[in-house]
């Protein structure tokens, strides 16, 4: 999971992507980079590990010259969090000169990296599967190439083969140098792309590529449409914008975690608005409740803030129990998941999180949390509670227990870390030293996300071990758990 933007702008655009990657840091911590082009076609890159307020310095800024940009925030899931040269953007000389930015994770990487060597003869200087994506565009471009002018045609007939080529997760932005900004999604839509537009003063149109909603919203574009699954879009210098589906068979299945977890509540992606998603799990997850547990052995609902709070407060309206906040959050430590070590979740959840005693002192309480991956955080505010003074702990989740690696940009690489792996409920709740457990039902989560779309199918491979790429195998993610621990 990662963050990322583009933008074709009339003026300079640093600001702006600096302002929209502050919007997406939510998505990755590790590390961030921008990457602008100024009118001699030349790129001009600026990227450090760390957050966005810290990355980035006046000199830094002042530096990031042109009308073009990208940008990224990166939560590492392929390469190693803490070498600062895996740091996107990611750039390659020819043809022309691209640089590229990408949210996923690509499932055929064994075999690209053999074939970017020994057939298209190209180096990679890193475990990054950016850098193995951005040099088979580098190639499909330039077997495109016919004489010296680069045409959109070109471009998409080369995210077509690449699309042939790549397995696996990508939402993707590249600059190439003196042409435009070029975007394009995998055929089945995985990860999130939105485009946008604005008019200038002049009449002159603007245009933005983001992960989120919020970020158009924010830089007050007007949504146009999210990028279709397989489709590319090719912006030239001039601001014209041209779209063609380079899939032969697309078909849209998003990410279920971004709803789950990942995005924003007040972002609207592939036409689900995020907030309304999770109220309506909320829902589902209350008729569950009621199904397996005594209404009476509850006194009160909490959530864990903040990604489950729209779910844990339709909770307590549906089953008539009053809502309280007992857990609060010091909103300066980051995000517990997404941090690149379990032993460094592990010390910030004590520092996230603090339990006031007087909601807690000898009540019943049910808390939700939108999910439970590894249980890090989960035992720890069990015991929380139980120190602030709880009579019974109820955990429930607003997701399905995470059973299974999920190997499109999130870090769940190994059976053996998730909590659910291989155990029964009550095993769950032993384990989290919980007195009762209660997740969400799959087919409520999928109903709860889709509702009022056309959306047929959600990736929920994580909770059902249905993968809807290519070389997700028994063999394959053996070699990924082998990978991760070695």
């Amino acid at each position: 999971m990662c963050g990322i933007v583009g933008i074709v702008s009339t003026d300079p655009v640093n600001q702006q992507i600096y302002d929209s990657l502050l919007l997406l840091q939510h998505r990755g911590q590790d590390s961030t980079g921008i990457a602008t082009a100024d009118s001699s076609s030349i790129f001009h890159i600026a990227k450090a590990k760390g957050q966005v307020r810290e990355a980035f310095r006046t000199r830094d800024m002042r530096a990031l010259l042109g009308n073009m940009g990208l940008g990224h925030v990166r939560y590492a899931t392929k390469g190693a969090a803490e070498r600062e040269e895996e740091a996107q953007p990611f750039y390659v000389n020819a043809p022309y000169g691209i640089i590229l930015v990408h949210n996923g994770n690509l499932t055929n990487t064994r075999e690209l990296s053999t074939d970017l060597f020994s057939i298209d003869r190209r180096h990679v200087n890193s475990a990054s599967d950016t850098e193995m994506l951005l040099n088979v565009l580098a190639t499909e471009l330039q077997g495109q190439i016919k004489g010296l002018e680069l045409d959109p045609d070109q471009v998409f007939e080369a995210v077509a083969q690449v699309h042939e080529r790549v397995e696996g997760s990508y939402a993707v932005i590249a600059m190439i140098a003196g042409y435009g900004l070029l975007a394009f999604r995998d055929p089945f839509g995985i990860r999130p792309l939105i485009l946008g537009r604005r008019l200038t003063e002049a009449g002159k149109e603007e245009w933005i590529v983001a992960s989120e909603s919020l970020v158009l919203e924010n830089g007050d574009y007007e949504i146009v449409r999210d990028v279709a699954p397989g489709e590319a879009i090719f912006i030239t210098l001039d601001g014209e914008m041209i779209s063609r589906q380079c899939a032969k068979s697309p078909v849209l299945v998003p990410c279920s975690f971004e709803y789950v977890y990942l995005a924003r509540p007040d972002s609207i992606m592939n036409g689900i608005s995020v907030y309304e998603a999770r109220l309506r799990m909320g829902d589902r997850l209350a008729g569950t409740v009621e199904q397996h547990m005594p209404l009476g052995d509850i006194d009160v609902v909490m959530p864990i803030p903040d990604s489950s709070r729209p779910a844990a407060m339709q909770v307590a309206q549906k089953l008539g129990i009053e809502y309280r906040e007992g857990f609060f959050k010091n909103r300066y430590v980051g995000r517990t998941f997404i941090m690149p070590g379990q032993a460094q979740r592990r010390k910030s959840v004590r520092q996230k999180l603090n339990a006031m005693g007087t909601e807690f002192a000898g009540k019943n309480i049910l808390i939700v949390d939108d999910s439970i991956v590894r249980g890090t955080t989960s035992k720890e505010i069990v015991e929380m509670a139980r120190a602030a003074g709880a009579n019974k702990v109820t955990f429930s989740s607003a997701a399905p227990p995470v059973r299974f690696p999920h190997v499109y940009g999130i870090n769940m690489p190994s059976r053996s870390e998730l909590i659910a792996h291989g155990r029964k409920i009550p095993e769950i709740a032993a384990e989290l030293g919980a007195d009762h457990m209660i997740f969400q039902e799959v087919d409520d989560l999928q109903a709860a996300i889709t509702e009022g779309t056309s959306i047929e199918r959600l990736d929920m491979s994580c909770f059902t071990g249905e993968y809807v790429t290519g070389s997700v195998t028994p063999e394959y993610l053996e070699w990924v758990e082998r990978t991760q621990l070695s």
